[in-house]
Parts: C-alpha cells; structure tokens; sequence
C-alpha cells in the first residue's frame, strides 16, 4: 500500500466482522483455533477473489497496487478512507481488474499447466497501461541487476552454504554465545504508513528457538503481532478484522523474522540451500536461498564481514508472488552477541522502519506475551 494510501485511513468494523469476531470468541472459549476467514465472508462484493484469506487477499490488493503504480482510491472510491464498507462499490478499474484475473488465470491454465507463471506485474511493470513498443534506450542500457530475484546467479568455487553460515555465526558473536542468548526484551521507534510517519514507541518479545511479539503503540491503538512458534496473528485497529490470523507465506514470514532473531536456528529451517552473489548499494554481498517443498524460497544476503544485511521472502497469492524485503543495519552487541538496532520492512503494502534504544537479554517473558492476542478495539 502506497503512502497516500494509507496516510489518514481510520476505519470503523463492518458488521459482517463483528459477526465473525462473536464466531471466533466462542471456538477460542471452547477451546478450539477459529479457522482464518475467507475473504467473501468479510469484504463485499468479492465476485473473483472467493476462498482466499484475509491476510491473502489483502496481499493480492498490493500485487494490483505494485503492478500498476495506483493507491486504494485510485480503484476504489473515494470515500473508501472512512470505511470498509465503501470499499465494496463497483468502479470502473475494478471492473477491469475482475476481467484482467480472469483472463491472466486462463493464461496460467491453458499454457503453464495452471501454475501461476503470468502476473498483473507481468505485463504492467509499474505501468497503468502495458508498454507495447520497445524501449530503444532500456535494450541498449547496462542492465540493472534486481537482487531480490529468486533466480541465484552462483559462482564457481564461491563458499559453500556451510561455510557462509559459518562466518556468519562467528560474525554475530560465535556459537557459545548465541547459545547463551535464550531471550530478550527490547523498546524503541517504530515509524510507517499506519502511524502516518510519525515515530512511535514500539516494544519486541523475543524467545528462542522461535517465538516473538511486536507491539506498535500507534495513534488509534496499539498494533500486535505475534508468532507462537506456530501460528500468528495480527490484532490492529486498521486492519479490516480486529483479529487476523496469518495463513500461507505470511506465516511462514512470521516465522522467518522469528527464526533471524536467534540465528543459529536458520540453517536447519530449510531443506535445500543455493549460494551465490549479488550487490546492494554498489556492494557485494552473498545470497543464499533456502527452499522448502511447497513453499516459496528465501533469500539471505551477508555482507563482506559475514552481517545478515537482507532477508527477502515471498506469499503466493492468487494473482501471484509477492514480496517482502527487510534490511537489517546498525549491529550492536548485546550478550556478547551482535544484533541489528534497525531494520527497514518494504512490501507492496507499505513501508516501516523499527530503530531500538534498549535491549534487556535474557529477560524473563511470561508466556501470556506469545499467546493469541486479544482482537483490537475499533477506533472511535
């Protein structure tokens, strides 16, 4: 989501949410896991996008957003920045980009066996209207080298994976002392689109192997993620539940920020491993991939001395791959082990930046911090 997307938006619930938020209460009372909402149960008017989750189809909205360079009222009306319920309103570009699903998932089934090889993104590059004319200038420019792609150019007689984690490990502090790092709380400055860039106070959990909580003390109500080393959720004021659960690629990603803060875990997450090299910022820097079956890879990326300097990692939705990106910077040694103060998440919702001021290692943290949290109050 765009900035001008998000700057202002205040949403009040729909009632369909409220039903569903009642629906959810009573299975937790009883003891069982609410199965995650499909999009048609709580948004309106959904005609293409049926049997997906939430936290999917959202992701399926930056996918339009990112192809084709437009905000939430670029499509919707809009009167949409009040409520959800506006967002159901048929305009034209919504129109055609019910016909645009379609004709790309018949591509992907006629052509590509029904995996999802074409995109929105495939044609639009940014672009409102697909470019049919050559760009002279692009065919005979140098190249510019994506370094987020899933494509991992090796190089003969490069390091091995063992030996890039190796270095890695020993860069952040040695084993022994990661080891030795079974926990940590932290405070510090949180700044994105939800807190309409005006920095915040934000609080992290963290407890090895993998578990960690977020909380962003934003304008209208804090803001919670949680991994309890299996399922995730999102309770926030501006989303469209007060209560989401994570599905798909999002968890998985819940999982990999989890797994990063206590990095002697990120080996064994992954099945098969790739090594090789790109640049960011002019400077070179070690990629490797680690893929899982059925799921999309990841990408790591070391910097000279051995610094996880960037994780990119992917949610297949149904209009196709996206991604998320987060740039790690500024290590400090806590324990004895060095872990980045700041770190910058981009994705085609959004950009936020997290800088800490205090960390306390080995703290105690009651078990209650990673448990479901309580869905978010509506602003009012």
């Amino acid at each position: 989501m765009t900035e001008k997307r998000r700057l202002g938006i205040i949403v009040t619930g729909a009632a369909a949410a409220a039903c569903l938020l009642g629906s959810a209460l009573t299975l937790a009372q009883a003891g069982q896991t609410p199965r995650p909402q499909m999009s048609e149960e709580v948004f309106k008017n959904v005609q293409v996008l049926k049997g997906i989750p939430v936290d999917e189809f959202m992701d399926t909205m930056g996918m339009f957003s990112a192809a084709l360079s437009l905000n939430c009222i670029d499509c919707h009306v809009p009167e949409s920045v009040g409520t959800w319920d506006k967002f159901a309103d048929d305009t034209p570009l919504k129109q055609t980009a019910r016909r645009m699903v379609t004709m790309v998932n018949a591509i992907n089934k006629d052509h590509f066996r029904g995996v999802r090889s074409v995109s929105c993104y495939t044609c639009h590059n940014g672009n409102l209207q697909p470019r049919v004319i050559p760009n002279l200038a692009a065919q005979y420019a140098t190249p510019v080298e994506d370094p987020n792609d899933t494509n991992i150019h090796t190089v003969p007689g490069g390091p091995t994976v063992d030996q890039v984690f190796e270095k890695y490990i020993q860069a952040v502090g040695g084993s022994q002392r990661l080891a030795s790092l079974t926990s940590f709380t932290a405070k510090g400055t949180f700044i994105g689109f939800e807190t309409e860039q005006t920095k915040v106070g934000v609080d992290i959990f963290a407890k090895a192997p993998g578990q960690r909580t977020t909380i962003v003390h934003t304008n209208i109500g804090d803001s919670v993620r949680v991994f309890d080393g299996r399922a995730a959720w999102i309770a926030a004021p501006d989303k469209p539940l007060p209560l989401m659960t994570l599905t798909g690629g999002n968890l998985d990603g819940a999982k990999i920020d989890a797994i990063v803060t206590f990095p002697a875990q990120i080996k064994e997450a992954f099945r098969q491993w790739r090594v090789g090299a790109t640049g960011i910022d002019d400077k070179e820097v070690r990629v490797v991939q680690g893929t899982n079956p059925r799921q999309p890879p990841v990408n790591f990326y070391f910097d000279e001395s051995g610094l996880l300097v960037r994780v990119v990692r992917f949610v297949d939705t149904a209009v196709g791959r996206v991604p998320t990106q987060t740039d790690y910077s500024d290590y400090r040694e806590v324990a004895g082990v060095k872990i980045p103060f700041k770190w910058i998440a981009t994705w085609t919702d959004g950009q936020a930046t997290t800088e800490l001021t205090e960390v306390q290692p080995n703290a105690a943290i009651d078990a209650s911090r990673f448990a479901r949290p309580a869905p978010a109050p509506r602003p009012k």
